[in-house]
C-alpha cells in the first residue's frame, strides 16, 4: 500500500507505543508533533481525533486512534512485517492486547489515582482487583517467550509497552516474569530506533513552553 502515513504524536505521550509499531513495520511515515492543551485541542486536530489526544495515524483517508487499534491496524495493513497473528494465534493475540488496553490500564490507573473500588461493587468494574489484573498479566507473559508463543507480534508492542512503562514508573509490580518479558521485547532494533527518535524530540517540545 503506497498511501502516505501521517503520525500525530507528542514524544511525552502514549504516542511512543505507536512510534515503536511504526518502526517495526519499516514503512515510511510523516510525523506531526502536537502540544498538550493547544494544537492537540485545536479544530484541525479535533477533526482527526475528537478526543483531542494522541496518538493517531492517518493512512490515506483512514484515521485510526487508540494505541492498541493502531498496532492491530498496522499489523494487518502491512503484512510483510509479519506482525499480525496467524490463524492459530488470533486467540491469545486479541485476548491479551485488549486485556492490556482495557482491564490492565484501568487497574493501573485506578491504583495510581488512589482509587480502590468498594469490595461490594467489584462486579461492576471490568478490571476487578489490582492483584487479579497483575496475576492475569503474569499469565499473559509467562510460559512462552511472547504473547502468542515463540513469535514476536504487534501484541507484544502493546503489551510490552504497558509492562515497560509500568516497571519504569512503579505502577505495576516488579515481578520477575514482567522484568524478563520486558527485557525480551525491548531488545529490538525498532524499539531502540523509536526511543531515540522520541527522546531527541523532547527538548524541542519542551522549548515551546
Amino acid at each position: 500500500m503506497s498511501k502516505e502515513i501521517t503520525f500525530y504524536t507528542n514524544p511525552m505521550s502514549r504516542g511512543r507505543i505507536a512510534r515503536w509499531m511504526l518502526e517495526e513495520t519499516g514503512v515510511p511515515y510523516h510525523t506531526e508533533y502536537l502540544d498538550f492543551g493547544t494544537t492537540m485541542k485545536a479544530p484541525a486536530y479535533l477533526a482527526v481525533n475528537p478526543m483531542g489526544k494522541v496518538p493517531a495515524i492517518r493512512h490515506g483517508e483512514t484515521v485510526v486512534t487508540e494505541c492498541a487499534a493502531i498496532c492491530a491496524y498496522m499489523a494487518e495493513a502491512f503484512p510483510d512485517a509479519d506482525l499480525a497473528p496467524a490463524a492459530d494465534e488470533r486467540g491469545p493475540y486479541y485476548r491479551w492486547m485488549f486485556f492490556a488496553a482495557g482491564p490492565l490500564e484501568m487497574a493501573v490507573t485506578n491504583r495510581a489515582l488512589g482509587f480502590e473500588p468498594p469490595k461490594d461493587r467489584l462486579r461492576m468494574i471490568g478490571c476487578g482487583r489490582f492483584d487479579e489484573a497483575m496475576d492475569a498479566l503474569e499469565q499473559a507473559v509467562s510460559g512462552t517467550p511472547y504473547v502468542v508463543g515463540d513469535r514476536f507480534t504487534a501484541a507484544d508492542v502493546y503489551v510490552g509497552s504497558q509492562v515497560g512503562w509500568g516497571l519504569r514508573f512503579g505502577s505495576i509490580e516488579k515481578r520477575p516474569a514482567f522484568i524478563d518479558y520486558w527485557e525480551r521485547v525491548s531488545n529490538r532494533d525498532a524499539y531502540r530506533r523509536a526511543t531515540e527518535i522520541d527522546n531527541a524530540a523532547i527538548p524541542a517540545q519542551q522549548s515551546m513552553h
